[in-house]
């Protein structure tokens, strides 16, 4: 028999058991702790993130009050031994650093003894590895700015916003420059900085307006400063210092300030790459960055993107959950918060597209277990769970979500703003119509653009969400699927391997199905959102398809032209050969000299078609021209040539325009092939040309047009 566990043994587990705490944690505090869901993965990313969450956020500052944003952006590098200087942080005794740097000295000098022993390469510095130094990041804007009461509320209290809700927004979690304070609490443990002058009456989302009646902007009588931190544990904002003083210098808007650690070296290109597509989708936003480094100055350079266009899209709409993309606890927190009286008055008008008779079919569909003039509060979960079994199955008695709630770019401000960056050669805008996928309305816009500086052969793909770039994780987007499979571009005249192709998607929805925790790509495992982009981009391919194959043509003109040109010099020379030995053989035929034909002589039963007499004329014409020195080599040079030109314009003259320029709705008056052209002989025919005329020479071997002949 197995030994009995002693009493010992069991009392202790009982104990440990005993011992387990059930702990809670803030929103703050988990995530600080789960920073990599925010985009705050590393040092790099988070520099980037903290970046991007404070342009996104004044951006949206700016467009709620119909203001065109004018963003500054100033990022200041310093390294440790700085940062310390500046914040005041002791370091460490002169000895401690000697001692330090002593044992430092005497690895290196090891690892170089080492190395020499293994390849003799020990003199060679070893690489440093890193890059991480601490930026001073400030980001200033022109919108609505922030109430003074107000400031710790937004800022120091995450998972609180007005985002949320049924509307596009660019952002949804509360977060945003609530964990740039988190991760500079983290990084650096200093508070954020915030200076915002406020325009009482006016917020954000379209309430109030900052023009007065005569069209200038309103000024807020204070400007507020306020250094904030943020109780990580109880999610509460810490205010350091908030106070008012007056707005001398007439300015309205919001500058915030916040130093974290980081890493330029491996970000500096996504965040130039960041700026270059949010000057993209924002063409009528003015965009400043200045970067600056306190060690060398040297590396210091600045961005500008100025505003290209001043028509900004609309504002987004809020509304009503679709009934088909309601849930039962979305239901359930519904009915608690519902004003309606009776259930169909909660159905008609708490969820968007029913009406009062597809109400009542509702509730007669529900069964005898519901009535019409029951109250909200009287349903219990298995009514509730009923309820929404027959919403989300009945979608043919609901109208189709509304797609004008949303706010796109629109194709103008979308094809300006490739134009402002890219600079391409051709560009092609469309606009699918707009579509829904589970009760949420979305529309796609697209662009196809070929050629532009800095521009890669292949096919360039750069996407958006709700206004917002996409700069990771792109392999994986239906964006970038569609236009890598799914599209034939060979049958519109785009060769996919060579051409430069620059494809843009942007997708607005009232809420994008991101895949992950990072919300960086969009998955292609929606059809309805696959087709939409793979329609727009058919609609931009097929309005360059016109252009391209025109485009096409003339360079196949051009390049036939070069290739004339090239040869005319020797086929000048051997024509006025010819030329000469039949002027030479005229001549003995005159003298009496008798010649035995050639016995490559064809006759008319041996041509492929029935060969045309020689004139015997028309080629005395020709020698005797010759005789007087009006046909020379030199003239059959320059004559070949001037046809080459005749032919080459004549081509050119039908499109009228050859300048690349693709313009909607444009129309191209047509010519017959036959108008303007010219006849060019350099290669074997068989049928007399429609060039009427006497400078034709005949012969058994072949017929000459020596000269350009008008009709």
């Amino acid at each position: 028999m197995p030994p009995r566990k002693s009493s010992a043994n069991g009392s202790s587990s009982s104990s440990s058991k005993k011992d387990e705490i059930q702990v809670s944690k803030s929103p703050a505090e988990f995530f600080a702790e789960n920073q990599s869901i925010a985009g705050f993965d590393n040092p790099g990313k988070s520099l980037y993130t903290t970046l991007r969450e404070l342009i996104e956020n004044s951006l949206d500052a700016c467009e709620s009050v119909n203001v065109l944003p004018d963003i500054s952006v100033t990022i200041e590098e310093m390294t440790q031994a700085q940062f310390n200087k500046m914040r005041g942080v002791p370091s460490g005794s002169p000895a401690k650093k000697q001692k330090k740097s002593d044992e430092k000295d005497d690895s290196t000098t090891t690892n170089d003894v080492a190395a020499e022993k293994a390849g003799g390469k020990g003199s060679k510095k070893p690489r440093r590895s890193g890059g991480d130094a601490y930026f001073l990041v400030t980001v200033r804007d022109n919108g609505c700015g922030m109430a003074h009461e107000a400031i710790p509320d937004l800022l120091g209290r995450v998972l609180s916003g007005s985002k949320y809700g049924v509307r596009q927004t660019r952002g949804k979690f509360g977060l945003g420059a609530k964990m740039a304070l988190i991760w500079s609490k983290k990084s650096t443990g200093v508070p954020i900085n915030i200076k915002t002058s406020h325009v009482k009456g006016v917020r954000g989302g379209g309430g109030g307006s900052l023009l007065t009646e005569d069209g200038k902007r309103k000024i807020g009588p204070k400007v507020s400063s306020c250094v904030l931190d943020i109780d990580i544990y109880k999610n509460q904002p810490r205010v350091i210092e908030h106070k008012q003083q007056d707005n001398k210098e007439g300015w309205i808007g919001t500058q915030m300030q916040v130093l974290v650690a980081g890493n330029w070296t491996t970000y500096k290109s996504r965040v130039v790459q960041y700026l270059q597509q949010l000057a993209i989708i924002t063409p009528y936003a003015k965009l400043e960055m200045a970067y600056s480094n306190r060690t060398d100055e040297k590396k210091a350079f600045n961005l500008q993107f100025d505003r290209r266009s001043e028509q900004m899209p609309a504002q987004a709409r809020e509304v009503k959950h679709h009934p088909s993309s309601v849930n039962n606890l979305l239901i359930q927190q519904l009915l608690e918060r519902t004003r309606s009286t009776t259930l169909l008055k909660f159905l008609t008008s708490d969820l968007s597209g029913i009406t009062a008779a597809v109400g009542k079919k509702l509730i007669d569909r529900l069964g005898s277990s519901f009535d019409a003039d029951m109250g909200p509060d009287e349903m219990d979960d298995k009514q509730i769970t009923r309820l929404v079994q027959l919403l989300r199955s009945t979608d043919n008695l609901f109208k189709s979500p509304d797609g004008g709630c949303l706010s796109p770019l629109g194709e103008y401000n979308l094809n300006l703003g490739i134009q402002k960056v890219v600079e391409p050669e051709i560009i092609a805008t469309a606009r699918d119509k707009p579509g829904a996928y589970d009760g949420h309305p979305f529309i796609v816009e697209a662009a196809v653009s070929l050629g532009g500086k800095d521009a890669k052969e292949g096919i360039t793909v750069v996407r958006f969400a709700n206004r917002i770039p996409l700069l990771f994780e792109g392999g994986a987007d239906v964006a970038t699927r569609v236009a890598n499979s799914k599209i034939k571009w060979s049958s519109y005249k785009i060769d996919h391997k060579r051409d430069k192709i620059g494809v843009f998607v942007s997708i607005v929805s009232t809420k994008v199905p991101f895949k992950g925790t990072g919300k960086e790509y969009i998955g292609d495992d929606i059809t309805e959102i696959q087709q939409s982009v793979k329609r727009a981009l058919q609609g931009c391919c097929q309005q360059l398809r016109a252009h391209l194959a025109k485009r096409n043509a003339l360079r196949d003109v051009k390049e036939r032209k070069s290739r004339l040109l090239k040869y005319i010099p020797d086929v000048s020379k051997s024509l006025f050969g010819i030329l000469e030995v039949m002027q030479k053989r005229k001549q003995e035929e005159s003298d009496g000299v008798v010649r035995p034909a050639s016995p490559r002589k064809r006759t008319a039963e041996w041509s492929p078609m029935k060969r045309i007499k020689t004139n015997e004329e028309d080629v005395n014409s020709i020698l005797d021209r010759m005789s007087k020195g009006e046909i020379s080599e030199q003239i059959l040079k320059q004559s070949l040539q001037e046809a080459v030109e005749i032919n080459a314009d004549a081509v050119f003259g039908i499109d009228g325009n050859d300048n690349g320029d693709t313009r909607k709705g444009g129309s191209t008056s047509k010519k017959d092939d036959n108008d303007d052209k010219q006849p060019l002989c350099l290669v074997p025919i068989y049928d007399e040309p429609n060039c009427p005329g006497s400078n034709v020479i005949r012969h058994p071997l072949f017929d000459f047009y020596p000269m350009h002949m008008s009709q």
